[in-house]
């Protein structure tokens, strides 16, 4: 995978699959029974190695594996309460709407946890498998601080950003700062590379998308390439859809994630060449299975056939993704189906 992120093409391709670690798998929900809650989880050090490991151990095919942790952990360490309501999902307090960034209390030392787990995973990691690190992009983690919990069309951080962009470029530029600590600290933990996340980024108008989205990214990675010039860095924009390749070009990202509603064949002519691209099988096909799974698959890898690419979903796998699925899809990517 490392290969590919440094520009190079690679037969078979390289695979791993956004949230690789997670509830679709059984040994999963069994030490999650066992240990606790989400954030149980993710505090425990050695449950949140071990999970991160499980999916190499299970599907041999792997290439990467990528930190059991959530992208919450940055406001959470910020100031902010965080709390995983069962059903519902996470929950942040105060939100920015009620109080003020200068109100928190920061506690850096509540990412202390996700170093050492970063640190035991590269201890136990086959040294042929990418350790990836990630953390949220601000405009997505901005969302969530704003709101305090997720929203299907971000209005109310939209309409935060609109009647105080003073405000809100604080409450961004504070994630920003942190975020540049928590990733250079994973990667001095270990990480070989490091994923951002911008899940909501296709929510923003052509203006914020820029302010928002680009000028923060284009920060983030300056800094951590100063600091560790050899370091990939992976940009998730989900949503970006066309403004794809102006992300590519002004943040100077090493590699372009890209979501399922993206055509696979305007992306490898739209986006430059030597680019290498990761993506993008839709995770519902991947439920499906059968010849919808396997036509997805391949019109994936014949679109991407000539240029770096690295093999993955369009989002997270959900919960109710068969294994067997999972097991012929990599077999299929491999070359051995």
């Amino acid at each position: 995978m490392l290969a590919v992120l440094r520009g190079e093409r690679r037969d078979p391709t390289p695979v791993w699959m956004m949230r690789q670690a997670g509830r679709y798998l059984p040994e999963y929900r069994e030490l999650r029974a066992e240990k606790g809650g989400f954030l149980d989880l993710v505090y425990d050090s050695d449950a949140a190695a071990n999970i991160t490991l499980q999916p190499l151990q299970r599907f041999a095919a792997l290439d990467a594996a990528i930190l059991f942790s959530d992208i919450l952990i940055v406001p959470f360490a910020i100031g902010q309460n965080l709390t995983f309501v069962a059903g519902e999902g996470p929950r942040l307090t105060p939100t920015m709407l009620a109080s003020k960034l200068q109100d928190l209390t920061p506690h850096a030392g509540r990412l202390d946890p996700i170093y050492e787990t970063v640190a035991k995973v590269k201890a136990r990691l086959d040294p042929s498998k990418t350790l990836i690190g990630f953390a949220g992009s601000p405009w997505t983690v901005a969302t969530y601080m704003v709101a305090g919990q997720g929203s299907r069309e971000q209005a109310e951080t939209r309409r935060f950003a609109y009647a105080d962009p003073g405000a809100f470029s604080a409450i961004i530029g504070r994630i920003e700062e942190v975020t540049i600590e928590y990733l250079s600290r994973q990667i001095d933990a270990g990480a070989d590379a490091v994923q951002l996340f911008d899940s909501w980024a296709g929510s923003l108008s052509p203006a914020q998308f820029e302010q928002w989205v680009v000028a923060p990214t284009s920060r983030i990675v300056a800094s951590l390439r100063e600091r560790y010039p050899d370091v990939p860095v992976i940009g998730f924009p989900k949503g970006a859809g066309g403004k794809l390749a102006a992300y590519a070009r002004e943040t100077g990202v090493t590699a372009l994630g890209l979501d399922e509603t993206v055509d696979p064949h305007w992306a490898a002519n739209e986006l430059p060449a030597d680019l290498p691209v990761q993506g993008n099988l839709d995770p519902l096909s991947l439920i499906a299975g059968g010849e919808a799974l396997k036509n997805a698959v391949s019109r994936i890898l014949d679109a991407f056939a000539g240029r770096p690419h690295i093999f993955n979903l369009g989002h997270g796998i959900l919960q109710d993704t068969p294994i067997a699925n999972v097991q012929s899809m990599l077999a299929q990517v491999k070359g051995e189906a």
